[in-house]
């Protein structure tokens, strides 16, 4: 299948609502023909100066504003991810990249245990930051951008076609960030506290 291709440097997930601000002329054409043929396109990530193999397939959901330049504002729905098998930089006849792809498998098969463990972790970390959230989530994916992967962990759990495999991925994640933050947090406190008087504990020896 060839999927017409708009690199990103961000990951995207499926099921992710993702808004974009479409301005060059290759893309306002991409998003054009998109909506009007009701047809997607891919997002694969641009990482480190170079494409990446895997992406996710993008549905437009609206055009929200065109302005009289063109440039527009969109609102897109990640659907499921695909690999590039070869790249071309501009599909015949059109200004927009494209790929040739094939759709990945993804096996749905999360663990309950593991997601309690994840809720748990996901609520200290809040606490840590003194952030007010909703925690419900379904999947890995919906909380993804929420607890402070870098750009390349956020693709490694893109490329991951296991959720069972990516919940221990965010659980491992956050048992690194969690202590981290929480030693920044006393570093700071001690830092507030020079030049003031302590109060002691008395020590019971």
């Amino acid at each position: 299948m060839i999927l017409p291709l708009f690199p990103l440097n961000l990951v995207c997930f499926p099921t992710e609502n993702v808004n974009l601000h479409i301005f060059e002329p290759r893309y306002k054409q991409l998003i054009n023909e998109s909506w009007e043929n009701d047809t997607t396109f891919g997002i694969p990530a641009y990482i480190d100066n170079k494409l990446m193999p895997i992406g996710t397939e993008i549905k437009v959901k609206e055009i929200v504003n065109v302005s009289p330049d063109g440039e527009m504002d969109i609102k897109t729905k990640g659907i499921r991810t695909f690999e590039i098998l070869e790249f071309h930089q501009t599909l015949p006849d059109k200004l927009y990249a494209g790929g040739s792809i094939s759709f990945r498998e993804d096996i749905d098969n999360p663990d309950a245990e593991l997601q309690e463990q994840i809720q748990e972790r996901l609520q200290n970390l809040y606490v840590q930051l003194g952030v007010v959230k909703e925690l419900n989530y379904q999947r890995t994916f919906d909380i993804a951008h929420y607890v402070g992967l870098t750009i390349q962990e956020e693709y490694r759990l893109l490329q991951t076609d296991n959720e069972k495999d990516r919940q221990v991925l965010l659980i491992n994640h956050l048992d690194r960030i969690i202590p981290a933050i929480i030693r920044a947090k006393k570093i700071r406190e001690r830092m507030q506290m020079n030049g003031h008087f302590k109060n002691l504990d008395k020590l019971d020896i």
